[in-house]
């Protein structure tokens, strides 16, 4: 059993010190829960929609680990725990919206992945080509607990990025995202609603835990929508945060249940199965 804390989350945009502030008092509560992992949004120390400010606010990795040290040394958080995170990354000479897994208090701790955006929205009321970099690489990695994988946002919006990561041996997918609302119709907004289809779907299909945590609060007049998941191996939610409202979202993963739902759906092994055609396929398209 690995328990998770989601964190819907709004940060101080542009004001680290004050962001930071606020994820210690999130995480204080959580000392003593036996949490193993804690996942936050896309640009959660940030705020996402900075423009020309990513510049400013962007960090290197090392720098948002020793960060993310001083904080739990704050709270004199000592067992061992995991951070999933989303933040601007300044990168040699270049910048990117990425997302790193760090291990901390632990003998082997330090930064185990970073993923860099791949898919980056430039329409509607998103901008993010004009100011920072695409990814170039999509990996799993090993954690304490299993082989996982990292997607930013509308990365997991291309079908073919999960299954990459789920035949690269992903037990989960994590996902941070920062999603503003849109059509307002019915008891949630669509995006909203898509997000679970999609998360739903993702799991269902490669037989893996997803876990999606969103960003809340209005930036620029816009509202970032909340409502994060967890959605066990065969496709079915097991946790799920409220609309537009900071929250913790607690939830245990058993990770032996992958085994059984790739055996009595064994989408993933048909996959496999069919990979090399689908690789021609998709060189011909090239």
């Amino acid at each position: 059993m690995i328990r998770h804390a989601l964190l819907q989350f709004k940060p101080s945009k542009g004001r680290l010190t004050a962001t930071l502030k606020r994820l210690a008092e999130r995480l204080a509560p959580l000392k003593d829960q036996g949490i193993k992992v804690v996942t936050l949004p896309e640009t959660a120390l940030s705020g996402y929609f900075l423009q020309a400010g990513v510049r400013e606010q962007a960090l290197t990795a090392e720098q948002v680990v020793t960060l993310l040290q001083e904080l739990l040394a704050g709270l004199k958080w000592t067992a061992p725990i995991d951070i999933c995170l989303g933040f601007y990354e300044r990168y040699q000479d270049d910048f990117f919206n990425s997302a790193l897994y760090a291990e901390f208090n632990t003998p082997q701790a330090g930064i185990r992945h970073i993923h860099r955006k791949l898919f980056l929205p430039t329409y509607g009321v998103f901008d993010e080509e004009r100011y920072v970099s695409r990814g170039q690489r999509l990996d799993t990695f090993a954690t304490r607990f299993g082989r996982a994988g990292m997607l930013i946002c509308e990365d997991a919006w291309h079908s073919s990025t999960a299954a990459v990561l789920a035949l690269k041996e992903a037990e989960v997918l994590y996902i941070p995202m920062a999603s503003p609302a849109r059509d307002l119709v019915g008891a949630a907004p669509a995006n909203a609603r898509r997000w679970l289809a999609t998360a739903e779907g993702i799991a269902a299909e490669h037989g893996i835990f997803v876990i999606t945590t969103s960003l809340v609060g209005f930036e620029g007049g816009k509202g970032m929508v909340g409502f994060s998941h967890a959605v066990n191996p065969y496709g079915q939610v097991i946790a799920q945060g409220p609309l537009f409202e900071e929250a913790v979202v607690l939830v245990d993963l058993h990770l032996e249940s992958i085994q059984v739902a790739r055996y009595e759906t064994p989408l993933l092994a048909d996959l496999r199965a069919n990979l090399a055609p689908l690789i021609r396929s998709f060189q011909e398209a090239l």
